[in-house]
């Protein structure tokens, strides 16, 4: 072989390296040393030599032709053959893979209908000619969950949360939490993402809204549900029981006859989001039957009276007729 790096060990692959495994090495490498994201001195050189080593090891014929004679089974051209230019084996969406944002995207295609390809590569675009400088790019947006309690989502307010800077310092930012916020939304916040290149707006900050549990409510959009307990005798009778609402109270009207899993509706008694639209609060009704230690002998002798005088609720359900006379 010649004084030249070897190929393999540019990339820092074996010689029994899988194309997939060179492919994989050479993207992680041409990002890392590339002059226009590495400013160390010797990064053009690097960057070349990364190069010139995928498109060898990239091509079939020619990593056979390595593998067997070193340089020297690739370095030649027949006499008046033009060589391709450097990165000959990588495709648009290479680039788009390695590189991502980091250099505008893809460039315009020139009114000559010549190859695109992609700009911004600081001189090492050779053969892809008739680019467009690069304009403004904007940077990546970040994504980031928020755990919100209950209430702070219902009402709105003010979260402050912790990131990390790009030097990977923390910060702490105010984050305005608008009223009636669900769970699974996203909050965006302007220009705390990554920075833009080429004088580009920084993106933005995604916050994935997480809505805490509250101990007696339950929320479906703005509705609101609670589970009211009432005795047998509202339940046979009716009556006015007062159930709490996110700020206050009201006075649920229970009719006569209601039965348990009932739901009653009070209209605009929900979450009230910042475009002052409301929801309703549900009271989903569960009757309570009293412990046998909690009835006197009279309260006993009642209920059996009036039991002996209503009729038998499981007469009138489908499987009644499976079930003999007793």
């Amino acid at each position: 072989m010649s004084d030249q790096k070897d190929h393999y060990e540019t990339l820092g692959v074996n010689r029994g390296a899988s194309p997939e495994a060179i492919r994989n090495a050479h993207r992680k490498l041409a990002r890392k040393f590339h002059p226009d994201l590495n400013k160390d001195e010797d990064a053009a050189t690097r960057f070349n030599e990364i190069q010139a080593a995928y498109d060898v090891l990239s091509d079939t014929e020619k990593r056979s032709r390595y593998d067997r004679y070193g340089d020297a089974g690739v370095g030649g051209q027949a006499p008046g053959q033009s060589g391709p230019g450097p990165w000959q084996n990588v495709t648009p969406d290479d680039f788009e893979s390695i590189f991502g944002e980091s250099f505008g995207g893809r460039s315009r295609r020139g009114s000559g209908g010549g190859g695109g390809g992609f700009s911004g590569f600081g001189g090492f675009g050779g053969g892809m000619g008739g680019e467009r400088p690069v304009g403004p790019t904007k940077g990546r947006d970040l994504e980031h969950e928020l755990e919100v309690g209950f209430a702070a989502a219902a009402f709105g307010g003010t979260e402050t949360i912790r990131i990390a800077n790009q030097d990977g310092t923390p910060t702490s930012i105010d984050v305005r939490v608008p009223a009636g916020v669900q769970n699974g939304s996203t909050l965006r916040v302007r220009d705390k993402g990554l920075p833009g290149s080429n004088g580009g707006p920084s993106g933005d900050l995604l916050l994935q809204i997480k809505v805490g549990r509250h101990p007696w409510f339950t929320r479906d959009g703005l509705d609101l549900s609670i589970v009211v307990p009432i005795t047998v005798a509202e339940a046979i009778l009716g009556g006015e029981v007062m159930v709490p609402l996110m700020k206050g109270t009201a006075t649920l009207r229970v009719p006569p006859g209601v039965r348990s899993g009932a739901k009653l509706r009070l209209k605009g008694k929900g979450v009230v989001d910042a475009k002052k639209q409301a929801g309703d609060l549900y009271a989903v009704l569960e009757i309570v039957a009293p412990k046998a230690d909690d009835l006197s002998e009279d309260d006993r002798k009642a209920l059996q009276s009036i039991a002996n005088s209503l009729p038998n609720p499981r007469s009138l359900v489908s499987w009644a007729g499976e079930i003999p006379d007793a």
